[in-house]
């Protein structure tokens, strides 16, 4: 079964002026769309190095099915963290989530002044995530690099992915990613996020 792009849940200009429809439109139906494309044609030829039980070819794929599974995957989760204001986007968490928050960050607050923070540091290109650690009974930050899927691997659960290649940002914000940091806050999708963590603490 070939993986597809998702839709959208909300056009590409509702994010504004956090995210701009441009870029929305750009990092979506172009770079995601590019992930699935060649993710599915790795699977293909990994399909076909097994038929011809060539673990040489398998192995030699690895690296394409990582980063091109690894962006789809993301991708696939940095969409629904999103919302427009009009739905609920930027609302601050609530309930157990709140409340593990408070317990790891201090405050909601805190929890932005390190994520943001940390995210800005990352060198090159990567995302930060806020992630539950099932072995801790808590939630955690932590950067991958590039496209690296953070459950795949860290065995970290995924709650909130920010992406910080410049594809994600350039073309409104240059050069500032604190300031696409900044403004993102504005439309995360916190009730998301809550279903995320709910799922995660089973």
């Amino acid at each position: 079964m070939a993986h597809k792009l998702p839709d959208l849940p909300y056009d590409y200009s509702a994010l504004e002026p956090a995210i701009s429809g441009e870029i929305m439109e750009l990092h979506h139906s172009k770079h995601h769309n590019t992930y699935v494309m060649k993710l599915n044609e790795a699977l293909e030829k990994y399909a076909e190095a097994q038929n011809n039980n060539d673990v040489s070819a398998m192995i030699a794929l690895q690296g394409a099915i990582n980063f091109n599974g690894g962006g789809h995957i993301n991708h696939s989760i940095f969409w629904t963290n999103l919302a427009p204001q009009s739905q609920g986007g930027g609302e601050p968490p609530s309930g157990a989530l709140a409340d593990q928050i408070t317990k790891v960050f201090g405050s909601f607050e805190g929890l932005k002044e390190t994520f943001s923070a940390k995210t800005a540091l990352i060198q090159g290109s990567g995302w930060g995530w806020l992630a539950y650690c099932k072995a801790s009974k808590s939630i955690v930050f932590k950067a991958c690099a590039n496209q690296d899927p953070l459950e795949a691997s860290t065995g970290l659960i995924p709650l909130l992915g920010v992406d910080v290649w410049e594809h994600a940002y350039y073309l409104q914000y240059k050069n500032v990613r604190p300031d696409y940091l900044k403004a993102i806050w504005s439309i995360v999708n916190w009730k998301n996020i809550e279903d995320r963590y709910s799922k995660a603490i089973i």
